[in-house]
């Protein structure tokens, strides 16, 4: 057994990918920057990261893919499902081997797989859409903190950036210690540590623009006087609105002068 460690990125598997036909690796893992104890014996392949040999793997499967198949793929690759690069990988044998498109065959276990962890991504995706809440720092930076159980930032970035096309703004992922920033032109991903919680009253009374705690009040007032109380339907609510986003959610934070 090969274990294949690559960088974490789409575009380290797709080199990893080429790689491992290069050197007809027959029975892989994949891992990211480490090895397990559980394959100790185990032979290890180090990836480095090449924009060439990605780019002839993107090329082949865009080719065999209609456009939403590679969409889903992709998507499936940020799910961080146990043992997704396998299945990817499994799926990517699959489609390069056959002279016909074969993303609808879910008689195969990978493409399933491929399928269901798309479909998870996406949903994470366009919750991240509705529930992100940003907040004005004194540098005039419109910034969020978010915590989502799939690795969704670069697939929301493009939203973001059209959507707010005309301020600065920084959508921090705690979970996985990284962000997306927007400089008014591009979108890059930066890495920041926090030294206190991101949530915390104390955290935010240093960093926030000083009109900040009003805005939010406002908006909780807003939120809590179009509620219908004798139309409140808690289980709904809590289907839609996951209680794991509450904490990040501005509405659903008390006062701050409370």
């Amino acid at each position: 057994m090969t274990v294949v460690n690559y960088d974490g990125t789409f575009e380290g598997w797709l080199t990893a990918v080429f790689e491992i036909y290069e050197y007809k690796f027959e029975d892989v893992v994949f891992a990211k920057d480490e090895t397990s104890n559980a394959l100790f014996f185990s032979k290890n392949h180090l990836v480095e990261t090449d924009n060439l040999k990605a780019n002839r793997v993107l090329k082949g499967l865009k080719q065999r893919l209609s456009p939403s198949g590679f969409s889903n793929m992709y998507n499936a690759f940020f799910s961080e499902l146990p043992q997704i690069e396998e299945s990817l990988f499994n799926f990517a044998k699959y489609v390069l081997s056959s002279s016909i498109n074969i993303e609808g065959d879910l008689s195969n276990k990978h493409v399933l797989n491929v399928r269901k962890a798309a479909q998870l991504t996406g949903k994470e995706s366009h919750r991240m859409k509705a529930f992100v809440r940003f907040k004005l720092s004194k540098d005039n930076l419109y910034y969020a903190i978010v915590e989502p159980d799939c690795n969704v930032l670069p697939l929301i970035q493009k939203h973001f950036k059209n959507r707010y096309a005309d301020q600065r703004w920084l959508i921090y992922d705690t979970k996985r210690k990284y962000g997306i920033y927007y400089d008014l032109e591009n979108v890059a991903t930066v890495e920041l540590t926090f030294d206190s919680n991101p949530s915390s009253s104390k955290f935010l009374a240093e960093i926030s623009d000083e009109g900040e705690e009003f805005f939010q009040n406002l908006w909780r007032n807003y939120f809590k006087n179009v509620n219908i109380e004798s139309r409140k339907n808690t289980k709904l609510h809590v289907q839609h609105m996951p209680k794991r986003y509450w904490k990040n959610l501005t509405e659903k934070i008390p006062d701050l002068k409370k």
